[in-house]
């Protein structure tokens, strides 16, 4: 079947017999599916998944966002909705399953047919969904290290379908404590008589299972595995992370921390609903209120230089307007830095010294350039002096303070993208008006 547009999809999907379906299934990927019936009207949409097979609907759910899962599984009875959660993958039924109200997670629970899958996606509740626990798959391949290749080829042969990921069989004993790793690239290159632990990889880099799954994105990206396990303690193996439930985490916690830095709730989507943003964003509003109204009382405190020197107040938003850049520039990398691991206490002060280094060369480019603008202005080299002293002291604490503010959050255990950009910008705000208004006061008498 040839590649098809989303219109050509929806018009096959719509138009077409269910043998027709059927036939092409294999070649449909069911994330360009539940494109196809976002564009549709609500009562199309059953029409649509009811011609679908169980196994491409639970995909289809596995896709979508957390808000449309459930609306899509209650549009088919008790007795298909049970079906199409037993073709569901432990990881995407947990996640489903999270979302609701516990009675109501329990009923779903129930219409699953195996005891052995009901304990599993049971157990994958009970761990936190930020974590590698709620991230898992408990479907994996595992094997013994006395196995041939051969033996191996025939057990991948049944069990790989029902698999998550088959790029990678781990070699577990008795207890299932995990002791080793085999890619099927070494698998396809070794004869059938091998024995798996002469060519099993005993150096397994495995994931605690409360680990919080940024630190877990972390490590498939330093790494760069399709796949990983997930342990206890004891070394158990307790299930698996694909790399594509990582792209979705690192689209969250990207998102998020956009969303943190903006003083917005991370859960506000652009089309979602007006009360649900006013919520997201008025209490951050109400603080950032707090703090210009510090910054307006760093002003008052200079009110009888200002009522003197009337240009002061032409130039004052240039002075804190260039430290919030300042400051913000470096936030931002330290932010980030701070959620990849690259800031570490090994660094910390290199980084530190960088930035301030940083500051005060940007500080003396700007305030240089803004003083000779400035005097020209006045026409007074003093007023220039003033301007240009403030810029370089403004821009120099600025860059102390998008450091210093998220790493001391970090510290605090509070995270640095939630409250960093309030107080970076309230730092550089009553910084900026205190240093330029304080120095016009000290030079008063040449400025008048």
């Amino acid at each position: 079947m040839q590649a098809m547009s989303d219109y050509q999809l929806l018009k096959f999907l719509m138009n077409s017999s269910l043998d027709e379906i059927k036939e092409n299934i294999d070649d449909i990927h069911p994330a360009d599916i539940l494109d196809s019936i976002r564009k549709l009207e609500e009562d199309q949409v059953f029409t649509l998944l009811s011609k679908l097979p169980h196994w491409m609907v639970a995909e289809v759910i596995g896709e979508a966002d957390e808000e449309e899962q459930m609306k899509l599984l209650y549009l088919f009875s008790e007795l298909n909705q049970g079906k199409i959660l037993n073709e569901m993958s432990s990881d995407d039924l947990a996640d489903l399953l999270g979302m609701i109200n516990p009675s109501e997670a329990n009923k779903l629970i129930e219409k699953l047919s195996s005891k052995e899958d009901r304990e599993d996606v049971k157990e994958l509740l009970t761990y936190h969904p930020e974590t590698a626990g709620g991230l898992m798959a408990t479907e994996f391949l595992s094997i013994m290290e006395n196995m041939t290749v051969e033996e191996t080829f025939t057990l991948l042969q049944k069990e790989a379908p029902n698999a998550e990921s088959a790029y990678y069989l781990y070699v577990l004993d008795k207890k299932e404590v995990l002791k080793g790793v085999v890619s099927l690239r070494e698998l396809v290159t070794s004869t059938f008589n091998t024995k798996i632990k002469e060519i099993m990889n005993e150096n397994v880099i495995s994931l605690p299972v409360e680990m919080d799954q940024e630190e877990v994105a972390n490590k498939f990206e330093k790494y760069g595995f399709l796949n990983m396990p997930v342990v206890d303690d004891n070394g158990v193996i307790l299930g698996v992370i694909t790399v594509d439930d990582i792209i979705d985490v690192l689209r969250d916690e990207d998102t998020e921390d956009i969303h943190r830095l903006a003083g917005i709730d991370e859960e506000e989507n652009v089309d979602g609903g007006t009360i649900d943003s006013i919520k997201s964003r008025l209490p951050w509003l109400f603080v950032n209120l707090f703090t210009a109204l510090l910054a307006s009382t760093t002003v008052s405190l200079f009110e009888s230089t200002i009522s003197q020197v009337v240009i002061l107040a032409t130039f004052m938003p240039i002075v804190a307007g260039m430290g919030g850049n300042a400051g913000t520039q470096t936030l931002t990398l330290v932010v980030r830095g701070i959620a990849l691991g690259e800031l570490s206490y090994e660094n910390y002060k290199k980084v530190l010294i960088k930035e301030v280094s940083v500051g005060i060369i940007n500080g003396c480019s700007i305030g240089i350039s803004v003083a000779l603008l400035a005097s020209l202005w006045a026409k007074n080299p003093v007023f220039g002096l003033v301007i240009g002293l403030a810029m370089i002291l403004n821009m120099t604490a600025a860059t102390v303070a998008g450091f210093l503010v998220p790493v001391t959050l970090k510290k605090l255990k509070v995270d640095p993208a939630l409250a960093s950009a309030v107080f970076v910008t309230t730092v550089t705000d009553i910084c900026g008006f205190f240093f330029f208004l304080g120095l016009a006061t000290v030079f008063i008498r040449f400025l008048v």
